[in-house]
């Protein structure tokens, strides 16, 4: 995990996805100790949550066009 810049959950859909797959990646090395594994674990989750709203957001806009066009 050193030197790679965290994202605070900001930015779009691929800056999400790219830092999950890095946690993703980090937890699966198990280098990692408890502590710092769990810290991953929660930025992971928060993530998630932020990429899911993006994706919502996303779905209604071209749930919109659809029903508009």
């Amino acid at each position: 995990m050193a030197g790679r810049k965290k994202s605070e959950g900001k930015g779009d859909f691929e800056t999400i996805l790219t830092r999950l797959e890095e946690i993703v990646a980090d937890l699966e090395g198990g280098d990692e100790g408890l502590e710092a594994s769990l810290k991953l674990f929660e930025e992971g989750v928060k993530l998630s949550r932020d990429g899911h709203v993006i994706l919502d957001k996303a779905e209604a806009s071209v749930q919109t066009l659809l029903e508009s066009g």
